[in-house]
């Protein structure tokens, strides 16, 4: 891991200005919001460029850079299952939550494979935990049809065919949603909601402990095809459809960095993360296994994180996953225990407390 003078000396004038305030767990301080913005298939060095993504880029630079994070896995969904539960599960394809083996229903499409794994996860996730110590979570998906929508994917009906190439909603990029207790869960809709409740707590001030955010896939960077589909949301067109992206994001982080609550005294950090890497390269880190047929690592992707009272202008190089991430909110909401191979410190595991650090 790499700090460099500018960000210790800054550390250490606000460490003699600030308030102490209780610690979390494990050096991450306590933190009384940690919302997550999660981008897709990009790379690390695709975003870290300013002239590609300056808003992304900008954030890096000012707050805190997580150079060496890595994804679990190819594709999509077990990433994020990955970082609510600390375990892919076994999960390598992006069918839908509710698929298991031998399975003939829509969107299971890899269902007769000879190793397929049960896509609704009977474990332990995130929001459970939260639950437990007596804090709130909610799950905000841009375009969800309703609030606690079952789902598996949805999109504008000017150019929506009903298949996963159009869908501006994909429930693969939940996360939430493959868990059982969240599917029967009777508070579900209160908890995986759309935008417009986004927009609603954003304006009352009403936020959450833990918000997972995903925007569409026009607007995270995943992109789509097929008629109508707008220019910069097209997958073909990498480089309009980064800069839609970039600009979407810079703005909702501005819109959070905006409310009472960033500006109180609390520790509110907001993390903007990608799932994999734009390629199917095996690079990864920390408690993944090369020859599995998951978890073997999603490559080099971008992981930015933003705090409130934090140091400013860190760059640490210190090998991450969503795993790392998962075991750094656990510890920011001083929760008990650590979920699946966010425990794994033997397996290279490790918080983020640098790029968390607020001197107080």
């Amino acid at each position: 891991m790499y700090r460099s003078i500018a960000s210790i000396t800054a550390a250490l004038t606000l460490a003699a200005v600030l308030p102490v305030r209780a610690a979390g767990q494990e050096g991450v301080p306590r933190y009384d919001h940690v919302f997550v913005i999660v981008e897709e298939n990009k790379d690390y060095d695709q975003i870290l460029d300013p002239a590609a993504a300056p808003n992304i880029a900008g954030l890096a630079k000012t707050y805190g850079n997580a150079t060496s994070f890595y994804g679990e896995v190819h594709p999509s969904e077990a990433n994020y299952v990955a970082l609510l539960g600390g375990d892919t599960f076994g999960i390598h394809d992006d069918d839908a939550y509710y698929c298991k083996a031998g399975s003939a229903r829509p969107f299971c499409d890899g269902a007769m494979a000879a190793e397929y794994a049960d896509h609704t996860v009977r474990a332990q996730h995130l929001g459970d935990q939260l639950a437990a110590a007596g804090l709130t979570w909610k799950g905000y998906y841009e375009t969800l049809p309703q609030p606690g929508s079952l789902a598996v994917v949805a999109g504008d009906p000017r150019f929506d065919n009903g298949t996963r190439q159009t869908a501006l909603y994909a429930s693969k990029h939940s996360g939430f949603m493959n868990f059982a207790d969240v599917q029967v869960d009777p508070h579900r809709a209160e908890r995986i909601v759309g935008f417009d409740q986004l927009d609603r707590d954003i304006a009352s001030g009403a936020l959450p402990a833990f918000a997972l955010i995903v925007p569409n896939q026009c607007n995270e960077m995943h992109g789509l095809s097929g008629d109508g589909v707008p220019a910069d949301c097209q997958g073909s067109n990498k480089a309009a459809l980064i800069r839609r992206g970039d600009a979407y994001t810079g703005e909702l982080v501005r819109r959070i960095q905006a409310t009472q609550a960033w500006a109180g005294r609390g520790n509110f950090a907001i993390v903007i993360t990608f799932d994999e890497g734009a390629g199917k390269t095996r690079e990864g880190c920390c408690a993944v296994t090369p020859d599995a047929s998951s978890n073997f690592g999603g490559g080099h992707i971008p992981t930015i994180v933003i705090t409130n009272h934090g140091v400013r202008g860190v760059r640490d190089d210190t090998a991450y996953n969503h795993y790392s991430l998962l075991r750094t909110i656990e510890d920011a909401f001083g929760l008990s225990g650590h979920l699946g191979h966010a425990a794994d410190t033997d397996k290279g595991v490790r918080d983020m407390a640098p790029l968390f650090a607020t001197g107080r």
